[in-house]
């Protein structure tokens, strides 16, 4: 470990309570956006966190929540980073499941247990927490650095795309930089260059205008669960391949630098299949990752229709519904696999009405980009160890906005631990990996700093020739 790094990252774990505390301030402050529960009250406080680091600050609103908008501009013409995180949070239900009250921060093995620890508030302080130590160290940032923190991540992230397509000139960045999701199960760290999209849909068939008895009416009535069924074989066969018309036609085919990262994954399908709750897990490495990666899903996410309590209840239901996500893969635009898939229903059976509930444009950036290789060169001097990096991450962030929007790649470094269980009851983050993101932001904005004097030199070399 070399001075510089051992210096920092003793000066950042000297100042854990410090930190921790800084963080509480922000997890007590509920902010759920699905039931805009604290939203507003989370945004403000953000934004004077904020302001307290001498981030020039303001919330900037939007047909939905606010964006807590932050900037330290150097020169207007320097290189700039655009750090993007979410300050919402998903609803803490079922509260019976928590061991500790869920907007409380409570530490239990070395981990920090509330409902936003790991997604996302523990990595977005741990970015503004970087910032404060090179300020700390530094008498100015080498480079400029934005913040957009929104408040729909939780809830689709609706009103992002028309929140950067009206404020390009102000987000305008040579990178955006994310610290989201989990990181590898290995615990090493990982870099991931883009994500796949999301198609939410769902499909309703209807019968009788009532639920009727099973036997008076047996034979009589049509059955909207069946009719559901039947389609669903038509849409899927036993092998998870999807059987739509054309729903893989733009899937972008795996280049030769994507298989030579997915094959440098390190893989161990006992210590995931248990992370993930099914010991059953029996694959290939490579084939883990081509499919979690590289590959549209069709998933069922429920099915609702009839009785399904104790004992019987012998009707025939009135209705069916099942809610469908399919993952989506570059270059999949989502309209156009929900249209294929619209055209599909029809063709089998016209009578099932289905409903479009939301979408995300899948995203990637290309790994043989300067700033990608700079940011892998500062995430291996932050933790010691080459990062691993990933074409994609498996889940779906609105990663899309600033590749296709604002036409600017994206990297996606997550600080939290793969167990952190976001989304789920007992939500946490490790103290080490929380610390451990500090000083990775440190180091990465270090290491452009030194990339932006670099390429400027370089160019002012090539002008005076």
């Amino acid at each position: 470990m070399n001075l510089e790094k051992q210096h920092i990252h003793n000066y950042v774990w000297n100042r854990k309570n410090e930190y921790l505390k800084q963080l509480f301030v922000l997890l007590r402050q509920q902010s759920i956006s699905a039931q805009n529960i604290g939203i507003h009250e989370c945004a403000e406080l953000l934004k004077d966190l904020m302001k307290d680091l001498g981030i020039t600050t303001r919330l900037i609103e939007t047909n939905g929540h606010p964006v807590v908008y932050g900037e330290t501009i150097k020169d207007e013409n320097s290189f700039t980073l655009l750090i993007y995180g979410h300050y919402d949070v998903q609803p803490p239900d079922p509260l019976e499941a928590w061991q500790s009250d869920p907007f409380e921060p409570t530490i239990r093995d070395e981990r920090i247990y509330c409902r936003g620890a790991g997604d996302n508030k523990g990595q977005l302080m741990a970015q503004l927490l970087g910032l404060k130590t090179f300020l700390d160290h530094h008498d100015d940032l080498p480079i400029n650095i934005k913040f957009v923190f929104e408040g729909e991540e939780e809830v689709g992230s609706v009103n992002l795309s028309n929140f950067v397509e009206e404020n390009k000139e102000l987000l305008k960045a040579d990178l955006v930089y994310t610290a989201d999701g989990s990181s590898h199960n290995s615990g090493s760290p990982l870099l991931l260059l883009g994500a796949r999209g999301m198609l939410s849909f769902e499909l309703i068939a209807k019968g009788a205008d009532w639920d009727n008895h099973s036997g008076n009416t047996g034979n009589i009535l049509p059955n909207p669960v069946w009719k559901l069924v039947d389609l669903l074989q038509t849409m899927r066969d036993k092998n998870g391949k999807v059987l739509i018309k054309g729903f893989y036609d733009n899937v972008l085919q795996m280049s030769e630098k994507d298989k030579e990262l997915l094959k440098k994954l390190p893989f161990d399908a006992k210590d995931i299949g248990e992370k993930i709750g099914y010991k059953s897990l029996n694959m290939e490495g490579e084939d883990y990752y081509r499919k979690l990666t590289m590959e549209p899903t069709f998933n069922i996410c429920g099915i609702q229709s009839g009785y399904a309590g104790e004992g019987t209840k012998t009707i025939i239901p009135s209705k069916a519904t099942v809610k469908i996500d399919a993952r989506l893969v570059v270059d999949q635009d989502p309209m156009d696999v929900f249209n294929k898939i619209r055209q599909h229903i029809h063709n089998h059976d016209p009578e099932i009405k289905v409903n479009y509930l939301g979408s995300m444009i899948p995203s990637r950036t290309q790994a043989g980009l300067d700033t990608v290789r700079c940011v892998t060169n500062a995430v291996h001097k932050a933790f010691g160890q080459e990062p691993l990096i990933q074409p994609s991450l498996a889940g779906s962030l609105p990663d899309y906005v600033w590749t296709k929007i604002l036409k600017t790649p994206s990297i996606i470094m997550p600080y939290a631990n793969f167990d952190q269980r976001n989304h789920s009851p007992n939500e946490n983050i490790k103290i080490e990996n929380f610390l451990n993101g500090i000083t990775c932001t440190y180091h990465v904005i270090h290491a452009l700093g030194e990339f932006s004097q670099s390429s400027t030199n370089n160019l002012n070399k090539e002008k005076s020739v």
